[in-house]
């Protein structure tokens, strides 16, 4: 037992959570701001698919769909590696254990699904300038929020949290990691006009993902029998996804993420948000919605 206490122990000390860097008005952690230059001159090619998201909001479920699309719904193919290694994540950088994300994607042949959090804005040109295919995932602010509470509190490569009360409140003004969801979902929606961009809604998606699976495949190209649809639809259900190691990051980012204190994979629903906002919560934050919504047509469903 005590060599475990002195392991526990040593593994506690030697992660300190990042600080954060607020560039543009975007705050983003002390890591990615040291490698920012790397990610802002990243070269993208044509072929390339970018999978962008507003973290927690059904990136690693698009990221399955987008993978077994690619191979035909083959599973054995699309357990090959790790979602983070089959998938780069494009500005994440930690020190220690040193990642190194952006030599990964370089490295990588073509053609190459990438992953961001990154909001439109700070998108690195060369993603607009090659025309490139970007899948944009949006979920509703309050379970997005629950969501991004739980990630802070289990994974310490994120800043501490804070109480429930206090994240509520940064969550409000933006002063998060990877910003403003407010500014992210808008700009993102305002971007779709012009490029090559799927914009979906995690709702939709659990409400039919076969019918979400589908515009994804239209949108890549790629035709589907019935029966390979049904089996994607199915291995990429929530139940199934939170068993596969290859998708659940218990393989990654070990002594990082703590699954103890809340899985990766949480519990994968619409309205979760019911069990965490008191009703006095739920008023301001309605009240607060609206003002920074009223300047557009997203519209988002907060049940189902």
């Amino acid at each position: 037992i005590a060599m475990n206490k002195m392991k526990d122990l040593s593994l506690e000390e030697t992660i300190i959570r990042p600080g954060l860097f607020e560039l543009d008005g975007v705050l983003l952690t002390q890591p990615i701001a040291s490698i920012w230059d790397q990610v802002w001159k990243f070269k993208a090619k044509p072929d390339d698919v970018l999978i962008a998201t507003y973290a927690k909001a059904g990136t690693t479920w698009t990221q399955e769909i987008v993978d077994m699309i690619q191979h035909n719904g083959d599973t054995e193919k699309c357990k090959r590696e790790t979602t983070y290694k089959r998938h780069p994540f494009l500005e994440w950088f930690l020190a220690e254990p040193p990642s190194a994300r952006v030599e990964l994607a370089e490295a990588m042949p073509s053609p190459r699904t990438i992953k961001t959090h990154l909001p439109a804005q700070l998108l690195p040109p060369s993603f607009w300038e090659q025309n490139c295919k970007i899948i944009y995932v949006a979920r509703n602010a309050k379970d997005n929020l629950v969501s991004y509470y739980h990630f802070h509190r289990m994974n310490k490569g994120l800043p501490d949290p804070g109480t429930w009360e206090e994240f509520v409140e940064k969550f409000m003004t933006g002063k998060v990691l990877w910003g403003s969801w407010y500014d992210h979902v808008k700009g993102w929606w305002k971007a779709k006009d012009k490029h090559r961009i799927l914009y979906l809604f995690y709702e939709d998606m659990k409400e039919n993902p076969k019918r979400e699976i589908q515009k994804i495949a239209k949108f890549l190209e790629k035709d589907l029998s019935q029966d390979v649809l049904n089996k994607i639809v199915h291995n990429t259900s929530f139940e199934v996804m939170k068993e596969n190691p290859m998708a659940n990051y218990t393989k990654d980012f070990q002594g990082i993420m703590d699954h103890s204190i809340s899985p990766f994979m949480r519990k994968g629903t619409v309205a979760d948000w019911k069990n965490h906002f008191t009703v006095a919560q739920n008023e301001k934050f309605d009240e607060d919605y609206k003002k920074k919504m009223s300047d557009t047509s997203l519209v988002f469903r907060v049940e189902l």
